[in-house]
Order: C-alpha cells, then sequence, then structure tokens
C-alpha cells in the first residue's frame, strides 16, 4: 500500500498531512537511488556498541570505535550497530535529550560519518519514549502550543490496569506544568516519557529525525522498543493494531526517499508477537531481532540437549520476501527470557535463572497486575558460559555457542562484551546499583590491545575463534541470510544446521556437550575449516564446531 493510503487511515482528519510530508520528501529526493539493491550477503555481520565503548586517550571514544573496527574487525566485520548516541539523561542512551545531536562526549557528526563510509552502520532510533529533560517535553510542560499532545496525561485514578508492562515503576509519573501537575505515562521509567502518536505533529517530527539519520549514513535504523508505540487505556498497550500502522506508515514514507534503508524492530516479546513486526503484505521491518534463540541455545549449552532448539528452529514459518532475522545472543540489555514463553517449559526456564544467580547475575523483572515474572537475566554471556567451568572449557562453550548462532538463517550480531569473553561486571553494579550495568562494561582500548596480544589470554581466544568461523561463514554462499535452512540428524547433543540448495550447501556440527562425538563425514568433496579430521569420520571434541562447505 502507497503511503498516502495509509496516511488517510492513521490520520483521517488532518488532510493536510500528506502535503507536510510531501515536503519534507523533496529535501531528501535530490540524488537518490530510483531502486532498492540487495540488501545483504553472506558477508554480512554486525558489531553491537556503545559509542563509547572502546576509549583511548589520544581519540574521542567514536574515532577510538573506528580505529579499533580497522585494526580488528574487518574485514570478516562489517556493520557497526551503535546504541544511541545522542545527549542523554539516563538509561545509558535511551532517554534522548536530543535526536538530532550527537553527544560531545563522544564526538561529532563528521566522526559517525566517517564510521558510516567505512561500514554499514545502525542507527538507534528511539521513538517510544524521550527524556523528561528533553527539549520536547519541557517545551510540553511549559504549555507551548506547538507541542501540545505530544505527550499522554491522564488522570492519576485512570484504570491502567490491562496494561503489559516491561518494568515494574509506576507506569504515571507526576510532573509540574503551566496547568498544574500532570500524570504523565512512562513505560519505562520516570526519565522516560511516552510519545503521543495520535498527534500528527508528534509523528512528523519523528518522520524527520528518521530522514535526519538517513542523510547521516544509517544503513539501518533500529526501532527501539516500538511495540509499546500505540496507548489505550482499558487495552494492554502492547502490539496494538494502531502501533502497526504507524511503523508501516513510517516504512512506506522511507522507502520512497531511502530505498536502500532497512528497518529493525526492536521488540522483546514472545516469538509469535515479535514476527508479526515483518508486517507481511502491510510491509514492516526488513528484519527483526531472533529474541527467543538467546535463551534457546543457553538451554541447550546449559543441559547438554538440543531437543527443543531444534524443535523450534524446524516449526520457524518461512520468511516474507525481503525480510530476514538479526540474530544474537547478548545485548546491552543481557538475555531476556520472556520471548521463550510457550518455547521452554517453565522448569528449564527457572533453570537458567538459578544458572544466571549462581554466576553473580541478577534478574529484571516486569509487572503483571500485583505480580512480577522473569523480564530478563543481567548478566554477561561468557559469564553464563563460565558458571562452573574452568576459563578453558567456558571459551569452548562461547565458542560453541556462537557457532549456532552464526550458522542459522538471518545476519549475525555480536556484542562487544561477547566479541572478547566479557565477563559480569560486579564494581560497575556495585558503582551504580543498576542491574543492567554487569553488562555494560567499557574497555580502555591500551589494556584491551595488550589482552589481546597475549594468544593465550580468554579475550585474544574468543576473537580468534569468532574470526575463523566468521570467516569460513563469508566465504560460501550456502550462509546467504536468504538461504534455506535445515536440522539434521544427528547424536544426542550435537545440533546440525544445513545450509543452501543446489550449487552451494554448507553444514554446522556442534557438539553442546562435554563428551567426544563422532559423526559420518559427508565425503571428500566438502571443504572444511577446523578440525579437520580427515578421513570418513568427524571427531568432536567437547564444546566443538565443525564447519563445512561444498561449492560448485
Amino acid at each position: 500500500m502507497d503511503w498516502p493510503a495509509l496516511l488517510e487511515r492513521a490520520y483521517p482528519d488532518n488532510h493536510d498531512l500528506e502535503d507536510h510530508v510531501r515536503e519534507l520528501l523533496e529535501i531528501e529526493h535530490h540524488g537518490q537511488s530510483p531502486a532498492a539493491q540487495d540488501h545483504w550477503s553472506e558477508r554480512d555481520a554486525w558489531l553491537i556498541t556503545y559509542a563509547d565503548q572502546f576509549h583511548g586517550a589520544d581519540h574521542n571514544p567514536l574515532a577510538s570505535l573506528h580505529t579499533f573496527f580497522q585494526s580488528h574487525l574487518r574485514p570478516w566485520i562489517n556493520g557497526i550497530h551503535i546504541l544511541p548516541f545522542y545527549p542523554w539523561s539516563s538509561d545509558d542512551g535511551y532517554s534522548v535529550l536530543d535526536y538530532t545531536a550527537v553527544d560531545e562526549r563522544y564526538g561529532t557528526w563528521a566522526d559517525v560519518e566517517r564510521l558510516t563510509a567505512d561500514a554499514r552502520v545502525m542507527f538507534d532510533a528511539v521513538i517510544n519514549h524521550a527524556s523528561a529533560g528533553s527539549r520536547w517535553f519541557l517545551r510540553y510542560l511549559e504549555g507551548d502550543p506547538q507541542y501540545a499532545d505530544f505527550f499522554i496525561s491522564l488522570p492519576p485514578d485512570s484504570d491502567l490496569s490491562a496494561v503489559v508492562r516491561p518494568r515494574t515503576s509506576p507506569l504515571l509519573t507526576a510532573f509540574d506544568s503551566d496547568r498544574g501537575q500532570v500524570w504523565v505515562w512512562t513505560t519505562f521509567s520516570a526519565d522516560q516519557v511516552d510519545l503521543n502518536y495520535r498527534n500528527p505533529r508528534l509523528f512528523l517530527r519523528v518522520l524527520g529525525v528518521l530522514l535526519d539519520y538517513a542523510r547521516h549514513g544509517a544503513s539501518m535504523i533500529r526501532l527501539d522498543a516500538v511495540q509499546f508505540l500505540w496507548k489505550e487505556v482499558g487495552a494492554s498497550s502492547i502490539n496494538l493494531p494502531q502501533g502497526h500502522l504507524i511503523i508501516q506508515l513510517l516504512r512506506a514514507i522511507m522507502d520512497e526517499a531511502y530505498p536502500d534503508l532497512i528497518f529493525v524492530t526492536e521488540t522483546n516479546v514472545p516469538h509469535r508477537e515479535n514476527i508479526s513486526y515483518f508486517g507481511g503484505e502491510q510491509r514492516e521491518a526488513q528484519m527483526v531481532y531472533q529474541f527467543a534463540l538467546p535463551p534457546l541455545v543457553l538451554d541447550a549449552v546449559h543441559t547438554g540437549s538440543v531437543d527443543l532448539l531444534e524443535s523450534w528452529i524446524d516449526e520457524l514459518d518461512p520468511l516474507p520476501a525481503g525480510c530476514t532475522y538479526l540474530n544474537f545472543l547478548s545485548s546491552h540489555d543481557g538475555v531476556g527470557v520472556r520471548p521463550v514463553e510457550g518455547i521452554l517449559p517453565d522448569s528449564r526456564i527457572a533453570d537458567l535463572l538459578k544458572l544466571n544467580r549462581r554466576g553473580g547475575g541478577q534478574l529484571g523483572v516486569r509487572s503483571i497486575g500485583t505480580d512480577t515474572a522473569p523480564y530478563e537475566l543481567n548478566t554477561t554471556w561468557f559469564s553464563l558460559m563460565e558458571t562452573g567451568y574452568e576459563p578453558e572449557q567456558a571459551v569452548q562453550r562461547h565458542l560453541a555457542s556462537h557457532a549456532i548462532m552464526l550458522a542459522l538463517r538471518g545476519i549475525p550480531a555480536i556484542y562487544a562484551l561477547s566479541l572478547v569473553g566479557g565477563r559480569s561486571d560486579q564494581a560497575n553494579y556495585e558503582q551504580t546499583g543498576q542491574a543492567r550495568s554487569l553488562n555494560r562494561t567499557r574497555f580502555a582500548v591500551r589494556q584491551l590491545e595488550l589482552q589481546l596480544a597475549d594468544s593465550d589470554s580468554v579475550p585474544s581466544r574468543v576473537l580468534t575463534g569468532l574470526e575463523r568461523m566468521l570467516r569460513f561463514r563469508s566465504s560460501s554462499a550456502a550462509f546467504h541470510p536468504d538461504s534455506p535452512q535445515r536440522v539434521l540428524t544427528t547424536p544426542p547433543g550435537v545440533i546440525g544446521i544445513e545450509r543452501g540448495n543446489g550449487d552451494s550447501l554448507a553444514r554446522v556440527y556442534v557438539n553442546v556437550g562435554s563428551q567426544q562425538v563422532r559423526l559420518t563425514h559427508p565425503g571428500p568433496d566438502w571443504r572444511q575449516s577446523e578440525p579437520a579430521n580427515g578421513g570418513d569420520q568427524l571427531h568432536l571434541g567437547p564444546w566443538q564446531s565443525a564447519w563445512l562447505a561444498r561449492d560448485a
């Protein structure tokens, strides 16, 4: 459906809105490609990082990130998801003060654009909420008519018991305004005030922000927490049809101005709800985070059993044309467990919570009425792999788990701490009191360089192991994100993934158990990454993977 028709559906009483959108698009049309190109290939792999994750004394953080990327990650990683780099007031960037600026602590737009010239870069669009200190919200409180109804105020006694929450903080927060005290909708925290998409002027401002990101070189735009975009008193206010319509509308307009731009939705919800953001015929995101994958892989490596993981992979629905998954195991938020509700039995989820506690992790919870439920494991992936094991075994488990993720259909993304086997940062947690700080360590580049120069260190071994797998992955068209996949018949404790068809086939076998396993080698016409056993058998040691490909 073309965007004017979608605009009419979303805002039927605002007949001049189409003219305003066309005015914005007139600015963008000059020099734009008339048709979209191929969006991705087997060579695509992404780093997830904060703007200041890699900092050095000689450069600003964005420049240090660029240098680290050039020195250690190219060409086997070609994309960077930079978490919000705009001025912010809390939540490590997710309370945005100014959507159109680069935080001066990180660098400038010139630094961002130098990165976009050297890599595909994903920008965060934190468009469910803004900072309570933002100009938009302060003008709203002051009664500026240009910002009227940019946010949602309700009587404090409104019945919001049906609202699905990702947090346990109050849903309404009191603020002083020119009209007296107002109670404003705050899904995530008192410092994160939700935007009101009923207001067409607000929609135009958000559209302008997305166009600005594309103008600065964004290859992808991550739509943060968009399952909460539309609010209804008396309803769940999550995954509502009106929210889907807003995403369809944004996608249709952006397609006209920047046809190569990719939308990625970040919707940490059960799997069936998550994949609804592909949109089908009513196109929404070209890519969604594969949120069920991290807890399923964690369960497989923890139990040594791949049965539930295999069943889930087998039952994945075919993807709409032009869509794929963003596969990952860990992010700045840790490991969500809500996406596997109805997939993993409650007892298996409880075992993961126990594992997390034993490793020093914390548990994020969400409200369900007057009760709470598990939401995410606040820890690093490597700490989960290391709990109960020696560092050498932890490295093997870490790499084996990533082998599963890298083998699957989609585009892989690796969080900076997982890239080098980062452990949970207890000192950071004690300093901030925020559980997510366990998984948000920043690196001093010089110190990290010394660790990477030591081939026996955990960071060096993890980075080298990931590089080896990603280089092999990029060498075969069978690993194209659109390439078919199927689960192979294997001994217990081993998962086998076959990718491709016709002239290009690949197989990845991963042993998630602690015992050596033997498999039949597919034949001499298959080239193989390590371990190169030779003969007619594959010998997989504990937590070891084998990568094979056959190309015409």
